[in-house]
């Protein structure tokens, strides 16, 4: 279980964590017709692995860019051809939905005077335009991409990201992520972490496990109350 006593500075990851990614393609549900659903996995599956192989490549290039590769290869693989529906979709992206209960669990976490950030493999372009269209702006202290560095998650220095800039140590910091993959790179930093797993997904046969398992970042909230 996790130390709350212990804990100085909660970090957030920002893509599945604080906003739903399927929300682009939500808003683009008509035009996108039966194949919506599968084309908005497919985007993200590529995102993350194209995010991966950079990485594992040497080839670092923002996750914009990455974004955009990866819905390229969502809208072909399903035989879409639509300059004007993948421009309305990126801009759909850049301002993505956060989940209804971020804003409150953000605030509650100021108002008791505790310290919050996000960790994300987002480039500072994409995560000031999504925190900014969500209004969580005044509730997050710290903002910090795995642009400073040019590798991506779960690459050990992403998350040194967050000890350099807190001067913390590990068992000072909660990290939260509704990504599996983020959480064991995270826990095997050692950082305290707390895995969002909103949609019953299957645990990660991965030896780096998360301190607790929750539905919603307000269960993790009623722990600290």
């Amino acid at each position: 279980m996790i130390k709350f006593e212990t804990i100085k500075v909660y970090v957030f990851d920002a893509y599945g964590t604080l906003f739903d990614v399927n929300a682009a393609v939500n808003a683009n549900l008509f035009k996108l017709g039966k194949n919506a659903e599968q084309i908005s996995m497919v985007w993200r599956q590529k995102q993350l692995e194209y995010s991966w192989l950079r990485s594992l490549m040497g080839q670092y290039t923002d996750f914009w860019h990455i974004t955009q590769e990866a819905l390229d290869f969502a809208l072909d693989a399903y035989g879409i051809q639509n300059d004007s529906l993948k421009i309305q979709l990126l801009e759909s992206y850049r301002h993505l939905d956060c989940y209804p209960e971020v804003p409150s669990v953000l605030k509650t976490l100021k108002q008791k005077g505790l310290t919050t950030a996000v960790l994300s493999n987002g480039s500072p372009d994409m995560l000031n335009d999504a925190i900014k269209s969500s209004k969580l702006d005044a509730l997050i202290d710290v903002v910090l991409s795995v642009d400073d560095i040019r590798v991506y998650k779960p690459d050990p220095k992403v998350y040194g990201l967050v000890t350099e800039k807190f001067s913390s140590a590990n068992k000072e910091i909660l990290f939260h992520s509704a990504n599996s993959w983020d959480i064991a790179g995270a826990s095997s930093y050692g950082f305290q972490t707390a895995w969002i797993n909103r949609f019953n997904k299957p645990k990660e046969t991965l030896p780096f496990k998360p301190d607790i398992e929750v539905q919603s970042l307000m269960e993790v909230l009623k722990m600290i109350e």
